[in-house]
């Protein structure tokens, strides 16, 4: 029997999801289909039956909380940050995974970038969140930089990274008290500053910019944002946010069919939707 697959969510006008899914399965010769479905918050449990007769298929706004009451079991990563965004369905046993922190992880570890050092952390709202989260049990120093009305965000992250381990450093200050003499291994920005239309912002100053190892902006509308393009004019190793986006994909179909990618798919995957988005999206 041919598996089903989808991506649910509200609005999926601009959903990367079908593209860079549909690239996996063609690598591995899999002729499965994925699809878009569309499901307001009021209509989630009444569309329990349609989204368990998939083989599987990922979570996004608004649902990745509220799908968790129609699953059976969650893995660990889900239970972490009480969110799903991948379900797989085994002889019709629902589980809920998080493969945004997979995507993460495997985007710094490609980009050759040192998490366990220095990191500095722009934003700590969704996915700042997950980023801090794992950059603190990986043992870094992590510095949070926030606005002034995401202060309380901040210093609820840092509890929930404390509680998750004790011993983690953690500094939060605000986006004009960054300390522009320290040097950091790490520079991450997760913020909006600097996504599509607005281009020509960015969430720091050339004087931070130039003091990081290595940069990632996990924007990825545009594939290039003008941290990005500075960054890598300056020498500095660069990543941005589809890198993380495919390599979730990648975690999903891990977990999904036992498939494994090599780098170089996945790097050509990433070029070819950084493509898409610069031609239908931009």
């Amino acid at each position: 029997m041919q598996r089903k697959y989808a991506v649910v969510g509200e609005t999926l006008k601009h959903t990367m999801s079908p593209p860079i899914h549909k690239r996996l399965f063609e690598l591995k010769n899999r002729e499965f289909e994925y699809d878009v479905i569309e499901i307001s918050p009021d209509e989630l449990t009444l569309n329990r039956d349609k989204l368990s007769s998939l083989s599987g298929y990922n979570v996004t706004i608004p649902h990745k909380v509220a799908v968790i009451e129609l699953l059976d079991r969650l893995d660990e990563s889900a239970r972490r940050y009480n969110s799903v965004n991948c379900v797989d369905n085994k002889n019709g046993v629902l589980t809920g995974y998080n493969t945004d922190c997979d995507g993460f992880l495997e985007t710094v570890r490609t980009m050759g970038a040192d998490l366990s050092g220095e990191v500095l952390l722009i934003g700590c709202g969704g996915v700042g969140r997950m980023a801090a989260i794992e950059a603190a049990l990986a043992g870094a120093r992590l510095n949070i930089a926030v606005l002034e009305s995401d202060m309380p965000l901040a210093v609820k992250t840092k509890s929930e990274i404390i509680e998750k381990r004790p011993d983690a450093l953690v500094n939060i200050v605000l986006n004009t008290e960054i300390d522009a003499q320290k040097s950091y291994d790490l520079l991450i920005n997760a913020t909006p500053v600097g996504m599509y239309p607005k281009v020509d912002s960015c969430p720091v100053s050339d004087d931070i910019i130039k003091r990081a190892k290595a940069v990632f902006d996990i924007i990825y509308n545009p594939g290039e944002t003008l941290l990005l393009r500075k960054a890598r004019e300056m020498g500095i190793k660069t990543a941005g946010g589809m890198a993380m986006l495919v390599w979730q994909a990648v975690s999903a179909h891990r977990i999904w069919d036992g498939d494994e990618y090599t780098v170089d798919e996945v790097n050509e995957i990433i070029n070819e939707m950084n493509e898409i988005v610069m031609r239908d999206f931009s």
